[in-house]
Formats: C-alpha cells, sequence, structure tokens
C-alpha cells in the first residue's frame, strides 16, 4: 500500500513539472547584460525590464520572460547555444558577435548612440585632440569595450595610443579621480557612463566626441520571424507614446529605441578590430 501511495505522488509530481516545463517551453527567453557596470541582481534586473518584456510580449503574441546574464561569458555561451531567444546588452559588442557569429537578427537599438568622450579638467590649456599628443592619458580597462572604443576612434584620428603615455584603469568612476589629483591630463570615458552624466560635477570639459556607435542593442535569435520582428520594432518604436511606455524607458534608463542601425552594428566589429 506504501509503495502504490508513494507512486501515485511520484506520479502526480511528474504530471505537474511536465505541464510546467511545456508552458515554459512556449515562453521567449530575454537575455539581459549590462556588462560590469550594472550592479544589479537578478531579482532587480527582472523587475527593471518586466515593462520592456511585456511589451516585447505584447508584439510577439508570446510571453517573454527576463533572464539576467551577470557574467560576460555567460551571455556568450547562451547566444552560441540559441538558448536565448532576443538578447539586450552592453556592451555593444556582445550583440554584434551574436550577429556575425551565431547567426542573430537586428531588431533595435536604444537612444542616444553611444560615444567616447574625450576630457580634460575644467579650464584645462587642453582643448583640442591636436594639443592632447604627447600628454598623460588614461582609459578604462584594456580589454573593456569603451577602451576598444577609444583606442579605434583614436587610431582614426591619427592618434597611435600604442606610443602615448596611456593608463588603464579597471573602473570608469576612477578617471575623474586621477584627472582631479592631476596625475593624468586627459581621459576616455563613455558617453552614457556615470561620469559622463556628470560632468560638471567631475570637473571635467569634453575636447572630443567620436562617432556614434549603436548603444544597448537588441538582437533576436535566428528562428525569431521576420513578421515577428517587425511587430517587435514597431511595438518598441512606439513606446514614447504609448499609455505607460515613458515608464518603460524610463525603468529600463534610455531616451526610446531605434531600428535604423543594423549596418552600424554589423560593421561594428569591423571598425573595433582593425
Amino acid at each position: 500500500m506504501k509503495f502504490s501511495f508513494t507512486s501515485f505522488l511520484a506520479g502526480c509530481l511528474l504530471t505537474v513539472l511536465t505541464a510546467t516545463a511545456s508552458a515554459q517551453q512556449d515562453d521567449l527567453v530575454l537575455g539581459i547584460s549590462e556588462g560590469t557596470s550594472g550592479g544589479l541582481d537578478h531579482a532587480q534586473v527582472i523587475v527593471k525590464y518586466q515593462g520592456l518584456a511585456d511589451a516585447m510580449s505584447r508584439a510577439a503574441k508570446r510571453k517573454v520572460v527576463v533572464v539576467f546574464a551577470r557574467e560576460f561569458a555567460q551571455l556568450e555561451e547562451g547566444m552560441k547555444s540559441g538558448r536565448y531567444d532576443f538578447v539586450m546588452a552592453r556592451p555593444s559588442d556582445y550583440p554584434a558577435r551574436g550577429i556575425r557569429n551565431y547567426g542573430y537578427q537586428y531588431v533595435a537599438s536604444a537612444k542616444p548612440d553611444g560615444q567616447c568622450l574625450i576630457v580634460a579638467p575644467l579650464g584645462s590649456d587642453i582643448t583640442t585632440l591636436a594639443q592632447a599628443k604627447g600628454k598623460r592619458w588614461i582609459f578604462p580597462e584594456k580589454i573593456s569595450y569603451m577602451s576598444k572604443f577609444c583606442y579605434a576612434e583614436m587610431r582614426d584620428k591619427g592618434i597611435r595610443m600604442e606610443v602615448e603615455k596611456l593608463i588603464y584603469v579597471r573602473e570608469q568612476a576612477l578617471i575623474a579621480q586621477y584627472i582631479d589629483m592631476k596625475l593624468v591630463d586627459v581621459g576616455g570615458i563613455a558617453s552614457y557612463s556615470g561620469i559622463a552624466r556628470q560632468l560638471e560635477k567631475n570637473k571635467l570639459q569634453v575636447i572630443h566626441r567620436s562617432v556614434a556607435q549603436p548603444y544597448f542593442p537588441l538582437v533576436a535569435n535566428k528562428k525569431v520571424s521576420k513578421p515577428v520582428i517587425a511587430a517587435l520594432q514597431k511595438e518598441l518604436v512606439g513606446l514614447n507614446d504609448a499609455a505607460g511606455g515613458a515608464d518603460v524607458l524610463k525603468s529600463v534608463g534610455i531616451e526610446g529605441f531605434e531600428t535604423n542601425s543594423a549596418t552600424r552594428l554589423s560593421q561594428l566589429l569591423v571598425w573595433l578590430e582593425k
């Protein structure tokens, strides 16, 4: 009798688990990465992006669930295996690799675009890139996207960073401190960084703005159909005018979405890796 009752419970549990798994398999997975600067845990990321997932669900006519990719390796693996139906990530080189290496499709990018800002102290005699040549430079961590971004921009402007006096720091917040302490003369920061949003507070002035590149792109797995992508694009671009759309954008921390950066995103890695 005991055996039969146990078997009965096991059968019921298996039925429930199977039904749950089946429902989850119908969901679309949105992988989110905020790089190394987000500082949020999984629960906070779900709350932050739930409104966006709901908007995407309406367009796709299937539930979209948020999954936090805390580590870059996890993000890469999720794209390589196709586990993510959608990826929205910064730095932008990861969605770009999703397109180049794993067959993902461009959906949209956040507004405004991203740029490398070359900054100097407020009141500095250095006001142009030409005057910055031969000075003491500071960039974010060497392996970081923004460091590569700034490096590529300087290369295109005729400044060879390999011969400049250049140091790297892990956190962009330290760049302002190094400049303030006069340990360096100029630095490269992301236009969407905390420092860039508080230039006056950090006693900095921008002496050069780089070419603009797609910021925080959203890409879709190759199995997502073109009609669904078109519906998503219409929904995302329309968020500014939709009921509750402004709150969704504010939660994500962007001004809006645009859908005209497919070519630029596909060429981003070529530009970085010249």
